[in-house]
């Protein structure tokens, strides 16, 4: 039997095969040098606690949330279907002000 995440969201399931690009920002490359974006893109792997889970969504790009080892991932689908690892937090306070801060999500989307 194959292993499924927690939490999985519908709404990554439906953009996982239009995805063409995984983009990391430079926030997140210093946030999590060695991460390895195939990981996110594979809805069964055992690293996560958390996994696709949708936030929501700005100017029609959707922001998504992983959890590994307490670690918040966060990532997006733009409307070109590119993945945007975005950032990683290790401290859930600092994620949810990162995710009520729309102006600089926006700035990270702008590539």
């Amino acid at each position: 039997m194959e292993e499924r995440c927690a939490n999985c969201n519908n709404h990554f399931e439906q953009f996982r095969p239009l995805i063409k690009d995984v983009i990391a920002t430079h926030h997140f490359k210093k946030d999590m040098p060695d991460f390895d974006s195939s990981l996110i893109l594979d809805s069964r792997h055992s690293s996560f606690t958390r996994l696709h889970k949708l936030e929501e969504s700005i100017d029609g790009v959707h922001i998504f949330r992983a959890v590994m080892k307490k670690t918040h991932i966060v990532y997006a689908v733009d409307k070109k279907y590119r993945l945007i690892l975005l950032r990683a937090f290790r401290n859930f306070k600092e994620y949810k002000k990162f995710l009520d801060d729309k102006k600089k999500i926006k700035e990270l989307l702008d590539l």
